[in-house]
C-alpha cells in the first residue's frame, strides 16, 4: 500500500460530515414542540418531521456501495454533503409542515450515504496497526452525535429558535466540503449494472420497516389497518427480495460474497444488538427525566451528557488496545459494563438525585465504547477491501434497524407495564384500605379530590415501574448477548484489515 497523503485533513474533514449527519437523527428531537406550535401541526403530523428522515435514510442508505461503484466514492461524498447541507438550509427556512416534511425527505437520501462511506475511508487509508485508532475515531463520530443531539437542540431551541438546529449544519458541511474536495483522492469507477429489482424489493422492504416501528406506538399497533398493511408489506417485499437474491444469476443488488465472511456476518448481530440497547435506553431517559422527574430539556442534557464523555473515553483507550487484546474480551467488559449500568438504573426512584443518572450513564457510555470499537474493527476484519463499499452501508443499515426496533420495543413495553401497574397499584386505593388513613386531607380517597390527587400519585409510581421494567428487559438483552461473542472469530494478525491501495 502506498502512503496516503493528507490523512488526517481527510479524516477531519469525512468525520465533520458524519457527526453532522449523526446529530441529525436526535438533535431536532427536543425541538418538536417548538415546530408544532410555529409550523400549526398536530401532534400526529409533527412525527412526521422524525419519520420523513429515518425512512428517506433507510431506503437510500443501501445504494452506497452501488453508487460508489459506478461514480467514484469521492464524487458520492462531494454530492452528498452538497445535498445535505441544502436541504439542512431548506429545513431552517420551512414555513409550513409540507415543506419542511419534503426538506427532511432530501436530507435523509443526501445524508444516508456520510457514515458508511467515511467508515470505508478510514478503513482505506490506514495501515492495519492503525485501524483501531480509526474505528475509534468513527465510532466516536456516529456515537456520539446521538448522545450530544439532545442537549445542543435543547441549548439552541431554548436560547436561539429551533429553526438553528439545521442551520448549525451550514458551516459544518461548508468545511467538510472544502476538506473533501482538497484532500479526498477519487476511487477508480467502474461499470455496474444496478439490480433495479433487488433494490426496488429491499427498498420497500426498509421503508416499510421503518413506518411500521416508527408510527405502531402512535397508531397502536395492531388495532390500525395502517400498521397491519405496513407489516404485510414488509415480509412480502423482503420475501421477493431474499428469493431474488439467492436466485439471480449475474449482478445482484446484494453481493452474496459478504455471508460469507462470518465476522461480518456475526458483527452484523451484534451491530442490531448494539442498536436496540443504545438508542432504546437512550429513547427512555429523557422522557423518564423530563415527564416524572421534571428536568428541563437543558438540565436533562445536561445529566445525560457524561455517557458522551464515558463514550470518548473508552473509544480513546480501546483504539490502542484492539490490536493488542482479543476483541471478543474487550467486547466483553464493553457489555458488562452496560448491563451493569442497566442494573444500576433498575434502582431509580422519584426521590433520587442526579447522581444516579450521571454515574449510571458514564458507566454505559464505557460499555458502549468498549463495545463499538471492537466490533466495527472485527466485522470487517476479514472481509475483502473490495467488499468494503458494499458492507459498510449494511452495518450501519442494521445498526439503524437495531435502534429502531429497540426504542418501539421499549416504549410498546412501557405502555403496557405502566397500564398493569397502574391497575394493580388503583386497585388498593379505595376508602376501606386502611393503610390509607393516615393520608393529609387533600389525598383523602374519600373526597373526589383527594381520589383525583392520589390517582395523578398513582399515574407517577406505575410509569415508575414500567421504566424499571423497560431497564430489566434491557439489562437481560444485553447479558445474553455475551456469550454469542465466541461467535467472532479472531483473524490471524497479518490479515486484520489491510486496507486497499487508494490513488491520489
Amino acid at each position: 500500500m502506498s502512503a496516503v497523503k493528507h490523512r488526517g485533513m481527510i479524516t477531519v474533514s469525512i468525520m465533520l460530515a458524519t457527526i453532522m449527519q449523526a446529530l441529525d437523527t436526535t438533535i431536532a428531537n427536543v425541538a418538536l414542540p417548538h415546530m408544532q406550535g410555529s409550523l400549526q401541526a398536530s401532534q400526529d403530523q409533527i412525527t412526521w418531521v422524525l419519520t420523513s428522515y429515518i425512512v428517506a435514510s433507510a431506503i437510500a442508505l443501501p445504494l452506497t456501495g452501488w453508487l460508489c461503484a459506478r461514480w467514484g466514492r469521492r464524487k458520492v461524498f462531494i454530492v452528498s454533503v452538497v445535498g445535505f447541507t441544502i436541504a439542512s438550509a431548506l429545513c431552517g427556512l420551512s414555513t409550513s409542515l409540507g415543506a419542511i416534511v419534503a426538506a427532511r425527505l432530501l436530507q435523509g437520501i443526501f445524508g444516508a450515504a456520510l457514515v458508511p462511506l467515511s467508515q470505508a475511508v478510514l478503513l482505506d487509508i490506514n495501515p492495519p496497526n492503525k485501524v483501531g485508532q480509526a474505528m475509534a475515531i468513527w465510532g466516536a463520530g456516529i456515537m456520539v452525535g446521538p448522545i450530544l443531539g439532545p442537549m445542543l437542540g435543547g441549548w439552541l431551541t431554548e436560547n436561539f429558535d429551533w429553526r438553528w438546529v439545521f442551520f448549525i449544519n451550514l458551516p459544518v458541511g461548508l468545511f467538510a466540503l472544502w476538506g473533501i474536495m482538497r484532500y479526498l483522492p477519487e476511487s477508480k469507477p467502474r461499470s455496474e449494472r444496478l439490480d433495479m429489482f433487488g433494490f426496488i424489493a429491499l427498498s420497500l422492504a426498509i421503508g416499510l420497516l421503518q413506518l411500521f416501528l416508527d408510527r405502531g406506538e402512535l397508531l397502536d399497533w395492531f388495532d390500525s389497518w395502517e400498521i397491519k398493511l405496513e407489516a404485510a408489506g414488509t415480509l412480502v417485499a423482503f420475501a421477493f427480495f431474499a428469493v431474488h437474491t439467492w436466485t439471480v444469476q449475474g449482478v445482484s443488488f446484494f453481493d452474496r460474497e459478504l455471508l460469507k465472511d462470518r465476522n461480518f456476518v456475526t458483527g452484523l448481530l451484534f451491530a442490531f444488538i448494539v442498536g436496540i440497547v443504545l438508542y432504546g435506553t437512550m429513547a427512555l431517559l429523557p422522557t423518564f427525566l423530563q415527564n416524572l422527574m421534571g428536568y428541563p430539556v437543558v438540565y436533562t442534557g445536561e445529566v445525560t451528557a457524561p455517557r458522551g464523555i464515558g463514550t470518548m473515553i473508552a473509544m480513546i483507550v480501546v483504539g490502542r488496545l484492539v490490536n493488542r487484546v482479543d476483541v471478543r474480551a474487550i467486547m466483553a467488559t464493553g457489555f458488562a459494563l452496560t448491563a451493569f449500568s442497566l442494573y444500576q438504573m433498575t434502582n431509580i426512584t422519584l426521590q433520587m438525585d442526579s447522581s444516579v443518572v450521571v454515574w449510571s450513564g458514564f458507566i454505559q457510555g464505557l460499555g458502549i465504547g468498549f463495545t463499538f470499537v471492537p466490533l466495527s474493527a472485527a466485522t470487517f476484519a476479514t472481509l475483502a477491501p473490495r467488499l468494503r463499499n458494499e458492507g459498510t452501508p449494511i452495518f450501519s443499515l442494521l445498526r439503524n434497524i437495531g435502534g429502531s426496533v429497540g426504542i418501539s420495543i421499549v416504549q410498546a413495553l412501557l405502555t403496557h407495564g405502566s397500564a398493569q401497574a397502574h391497575a394493580q397499584l388503583a386497585a388498593t386505593v379505595a376508602p376501606g384500605n386502611l393503610g390509607l388513613m393516615g393520608l393529609p386531607s387533600a389525598l383523602s380517597p374519600d373526597t373526589a379530590a383527594g381520589l383525583a390527587a392520589l390517582n395523578v400519585e398513582v399515574g407517577k409510581q406505575a410509569a415508575l415501574i414500567g421504566y424499571v421494567g423497560d431497564f430489566s428487559i434491557m439489562m437481560i438483552v444485553t447479558l445474553v448477548a455475551i456469550p454469542l461473542l465466541l461467535l467472532i472469530r479472531r483473524p490471524a494478525r497479518s490479515n486484520s484489515a489491510a486496507p486497499a491501495e487508494v490513488p491520489h
